[in-house]
């Protein structure tokens, strides 16, 4: 295999993996990570600043995994934290048409949880500026880890999603198909499914 196709096939595999975070958390990360490692420049400040940042995003990815969200009557998306009772806040008026009580917390939320997360430090602990900040003697090893890792992992999160299927909508993850979205139902039961009367001659 040349460079170019393992060049490709590494950032496909990481492309991937990040399909598996939140949106926001790994753009937040990418945009500031850069700059509180001083693009791989550190001093102890720095290490600090990145070890904190590294923390709260990891963190996020996981809480993200524990979030469900619904479309309301009044057409608009409302989110959620999962509990074992179900949907959490269930005061909001919209949430009066829909069985909060469904999204309770599942086993698999705690599985997709953990993966979020080691995917999350795959991918920051291999970050350039962070190898470079924390272990600048690791650089050539790095590249040997992401050829490999993402790939390995990524056969590991489709065998997990095989047994634990993820049908949340959390915060941070796009929304390609809602099965929550009740504004389909409610137009459809408002449909006048009265026969036609037939004409008179």
């Amino acid at each position: 295999m040349t460079s170019a196709s393992k060049t490709s096939t590494t950032l496909s595999a990481i492309g991937d993996l990040i399909k598996l975070l939140p949106t926001g958390t790994v753009f937040v990360f990418q945009f500031v990570n850069p700059i509180l490692t001083n693009s791989g420049e550190c001093n102890a400040t720095n290490k600090w600043l990145s070890s904190i940042l590294l923390v709260a995003c990891g963190l996020s990815c996981a809480f993200s995994s524990f979030t469900d969200s619904y479309t309301g009557t009044d057409k608009q998306r409302h989110y959620g934290v999962v509990t074992p009772n179900g949907l959490w806040p269930s005061s909001v008026p919209p949430a009066n048409s829909v069985d909060l009580s469904a999204y309770r917390l599942k086993f698999g939320d705690f599985v997709h949880a953990a993966l979020a997360l080691l995917v999350f430090a795959v991918l920051g602990l291999l970050d350039t500026n962070t190898v470079h900040c924390f272990y600048p003697g690791f650089v050539s090893t790095q590249k040997q880890l992401l050829q490999v890792l993402p790939t390995a992992i990524g056969v590991v999160a489709g065998a997990l999603f095989m047994f634990f299927p993820n049908s949340r909508h959390g915060v941070g993850y796009p929304l390609t198909y809602d099965s929550n979205d009740t504004t389909t139902k409610t137009t459809a039961d408002t449909v006048d499914t009265t026969p036609p009367q037939q004409q008179t001659v």
